[in-house]
């Protein structure tokens, strides 16, 4: 079957528009866009990465494909046409140095890089972190301020140029915590604590995301991290004592039920130790699904 040149040309408007869609929704997510410390440095190790696969991946091929084509074309005398090479030590040398040596430096960036970005790695900014606990929920997240008594779903609040560690736990299934412009992912595990540290370096809004498939409400289990300068972020705290309800173990289990597209909102107090309590699951526990639940019959158990 033969593919006229009107459908080629169909088909190739169809993948660059594809392509033209696709490359904004990149650059929002901020990946290559970074506003803190950690992102910085993970930028550097994509671009140094990247470099290194160009000068000796990249460029030597493209050399050896103009080359060959133009050393082995018909009118040269001079190429040599031997079918029965099977081997040569040169050859062979350079086949396996060069992996060999891509291989040293991308894992020596790598060995360096895992090692100084360790999420649990306090940054060394000279100020004192600020703490935030983040609670994965179906579907939204808490972030609660201990030292302030303030607690919000949906929005987390920072103030510039400090370093903030995060406190990260699940209520429910498992999912990912992470802010693309601000630095790493981390999973947030039920029944577990894990830490990260970030910091942003300019004022602005920027998008935090859960990136890991969690059920019917994931697309829009997302938040807003607002980097603020040291004043709005007093301001924001003040009106969050003001305004809202009291985090407590009644409010917790009405928060814990499921809901989708949940709008920011705060917290004005926050029970003592409520968060210590989800982590060692003492807390009321998530219902879960309230419809749709599967049936034995899906998927028996065999009888033992």
């Amino acid at each position: 079957m033969t593919v006229s040149h009107g459908s080629r040309a169909r088909r190739l408007l169809t993948l660059l528009g594809i392509g033209a869609a696709v490359l904004p929704l990149s650059s929002c997510m901020g990946i290559l866009n970074p506003e803190g410390p950690v992102a910085e440095a993970q930028r550097r190790i994509l671009d140094n990465a990247t470099w290194i696969m160009v000068v000796a991946v990249l460029i030597p091929v493209m050399f050896i494909v103009v080359f060959f084509s133009w050393w082995y074309r018909a009118s040269n005398t001079k190429a040599t046409y031997r079918p029965n090479w099977a081997y040569s030590g040169a050859v062979e040398l350079v086949v396996w140095a060069i992996p060999v040596l891509i291989i040293l430096f991308l894992g020596g960036i790598t060995w360096i890089g895992s090692h100084e970005l360790d999420p649990r790695r306090p940054l060394d900014d000279g100020r004192e972190p600020l703490d935030v606990q983040v609670v994965s929920l179906d579907w939204k997240w808490l972030f609660i301020y201990p030292s302030l008594n303030v607690a919000s779903v949906n929005e987390l609040a920072m103030p510039v140029g400090q370093p903030v560690r995060f406190h990260i736990t699940s209520a429910t299934v498992m999912n990912a915590f992470q802010i693309p412009q601000l630095g790493s992912m981390i999973y947030a595990m039920n029944g577990m604590e894990t830490q990260l540290n970030l910091m942003a370096n300019n004022v602005g809004e920027y998008h935090g995301q859960s990136s890991h498939y969690s059920g019917d409400g994931f697309s829009d289990m997302y938040f807003k991290a607002r980097a603020m300068s040291a004043g709005d972020f007093s301001d924001w705290i003040g009106r969050a004592r003001e305004t809202g309800e009291v985090l407590d173990t009644a409010a917790y289990e009405k928060l814990v039920r499921e809901s989708k597209d949940v709008k920011p909102y705060t917290y004005q107090a926050v029970q003592s130790g409520l968060f210590n309590s989800i982590v060692l699951q003492t807390a009321p526990q998530a219902p879960g699904p309230q419809k749709g639940e599967p049936s034995v019959d899906v998927s028996p158990r065999s009888e033992g």
